[in-house]
């Protein structure tokens, strides 16, 4: 399954790159990043309460081989959503860990995908997003933890019909 996460060649960057959906802060004429909005005028009471939301948005993602969820499966949990300090321009730095249920999970990219999709898709401010396998938990978790965090090959794996139709699934609300 690592496979499927593939290099765009760099004709296909360019013109992705002009598309971002997300904005990030340009720096000025002297070079300072604008100050973005602080967690408190996002909504946020604390670093608490942006972690307890990213962590109501993954618990409810399926497992693709199981009729579980992340949560139930304890992939999961909100001890591994680290809320660090802001970036210059005050893009929240948030770290996702994740425990697959066994070390040889063939499944593990996948399942970061979604987590990557999931909090991007519901968190409508400026997020610096890193997820990452728990440490030791993974045969293989070094080269995953490179791919799940990597911009081109994020977008090339969301432009596989089959593929976004697997997040898709995981990641849809139940009714």
């Amino acid at each position: 399954m690592l496979s499927f996460f593939r290099k765009k060649p760099s004709e296909e960057l360019t013109n992705a790159s002009t598309s971002s959906s997300k904005a990030y802060p340009i720096a000025g004429v002297d070079g300072a990043v604008p100050r973005g909005p602080t967690l408190q005028e996002l909504g946020y009471r604390s670093t608490d309460d942006l972690r307890e939301t990213i962590y109501d948005f993954l618990r409810t993602i399926r497992d693709p081989e199981k009729p579980n969820t992340l949560e139930d499966l304890h992939v999961v949990y909100e001890e591994g959503i680290f809320v660090k300090e802001p970036t210059p321009g005050n893009a929240n730095v948030v770290r996702v860990e994740f425990n697959p249920t066994v070390p040889h999970c063939s499944l593990a990219t996948l399942i970061g995908l979604c987590i990557r999709v999931k909090i991007e898709r519901n968190i409508n401010h400026n997020l610096k997003l890193d997820i990452y396998i728990k440490k030791g938990a993974h045969a293989t978790e070094d080269e995953i933890n490179k791919q799940i965090n990597d911009k081109e090959r994020i977008a090339a794996a969301m432009e596989n019909p089959n593929l976004k139709q697997l997040v898709e699934n995981c990641i849809k609300d139940e009714d």
